[in-house]
């Protein structure tokens, strides 16, 4: 799943726009030098002195130094590159508020540009953003098994054997009813090496898993007892395919598509159709609302937390003038009032909610799913405070 950090950060500058020409961006590719970028923007520098507007001018020229004093901080370009963005801000005509982002993207910045508007640049980043689910896959028959993951568009090819199954016709003799047992062996023993490869190399944290082949081998693997249960109950389906290698992974990805656009939404669908089933219900086995959440999860009650993607709260570290300090749940803009001494509080430290929320449930084994608005469910769950939790018990 895409950071949600890095989302949040992309739909804030997003919103952003300047009253002028006066928002920059810049990005630069993986493996780029970071001193070629410092020499194009002291040329902009340059250029920019140029423009009629004073007041425009003063605000790029005041972006421009601050992203040259933010090129200071690399000693060379990160491992995807470096997007920058960087202008006024201030919806006040005359009043200059110039704030800088600079962004380590989760994939590699493919160009280099400097752009001037009134907007952001962000089409780079918001590519950046599409999920990127990761599947597992693996295809198989009596002779061979291929097992790779599926990241978005990508396949990965992470283990290809072979077995020893003999073919079915018997040589030098042998019975046919002991080669046959023998056979059954192998294939058997075959079949348990395939369970513990899916086992050890694809990830407990994938979406699903999707098996294939050429032959009934699949159903005899998939249906037998060959699979942990907790990896059998992530089997999304068994498509039929030509080759039980590489080129049957890639077959298989085609196949299954159906599968796949239904995957994700349906996982989010369920839990959702869960969480407000027993709200309905009043079965005292779902909570909704931060303090609520927060106070179930710390009497370990919670199973699943679900989260809007949207929800505008973070955990904040407030200080009074009083001395008195502590965490909360809550946003910037709202005013924090001492319960010690009635005064106004400051906001001295900060934590995206999400990050928060796993920081808690790690403690408590629970799980954190983000939620999505783009359903019928997700908004309603926004609409509810945008924070839920499924509870292990009542209490």
């Amino acid at each position: 799943m895409v950071d949600l950090k890095f989302k949040k950060t992309v739909k804030e500058l997003e919103k952003l726009k300047g009253r002028h020409t006066e928002l920059v961006s810049v990005y630069i590719p993986q493996g780029y030098k970071i001193s070629d970028i410092a020499a194009l923007i002291s040329n902009e520098v340059s250029l920019t002195q140029n423009v009629k507007s004073k007041t425009v001018r003063k605000n790029v020229i005041g972006a421009l130094t601050k992203i040259q004093q933010q090129l200071k901080l690399y000693k060379k370009t990160p491992e995807n590159g470096l997007a920058i963005f960087c202008g006024n801000v201030s919806e006040k005509e005359g009043v200059a508020d110039i704030k800088i982002w600079a962004i380590e993207p989760p994939e590699p910045v493919k160009i280099k540009l400097y752009w001037c508007d009134q907007t952001f640049k962000l089409d780079a980043l918001k590519d950046m953003m599409e999920e990127k689910e990761v599947y597992g896959l693996v295809v198989m028959d009596n002779g061979e098994a291929a097992i790779g993951l599926l990241k978005g568009k990508a396949l990965k090819v992470i283990r290809y054997f072979e077995s020893v199954v003999p073919s079915k016709t018997s040589k030098g003799g042998q019975s046919a009813q002991r080669f046959e047992r023998v056979r059954d062996g192998l294939i058997h023993d075959f079949y348990k090496k395939v369970a513990r490869e899916v086992d050890e190399k694809i990830p407990k944290d994938v979406l699903g898993i999707i098996v294939g082949g050429p032959g009934p081998a699949k159903e005899s693997w998939y249906h037998g007892d060959f699979l942990k249960t907790d990896i059998k109950n992530k089997v999304l389906g068994v498509k039929s395919v030509s080759y039980a290698n590489e080129a049957g992974l890639h077959e298989l990805v085609e196949r299954a598509q159906d599968i796949l656009a239904e995957a994700s939404v349906m996982k989010e669908k369920k839990l959702l159709e869960r969480f407000f089933t027993e709200l309905q219900k009043d079965s005292g086995l779902v909570t909704y609302g931060l303090t609520s959440v927060v106070n179930a999860v710390q009497n370990g009650a919670v199973e699943i937390i679900l989260v809007s993607d949207d929800l505008e709260v973070e955990e904040l570290e407030v200080e009074c003038r009083c001395g008195h300090a502590y965490k909360k749940f809550g946003k910037k803009d709202d005013e924090h009032t001492c319960p010690k001494c009635g005064g106004t509080m400051g906001i001295i430290g900060e934590m995206d909610i999400i990050d928060a929320l796993e920081d808690l449930a790690s403690q408590y084994s629970t799980e954190v799913i983000i939620i999505s608005r783009e359903t019928g469910e997700g908004d309603k769950l926004y609409q509810l405070g945008g924070l839920g939790a499924i509870l292990r018990y009542k209490l």
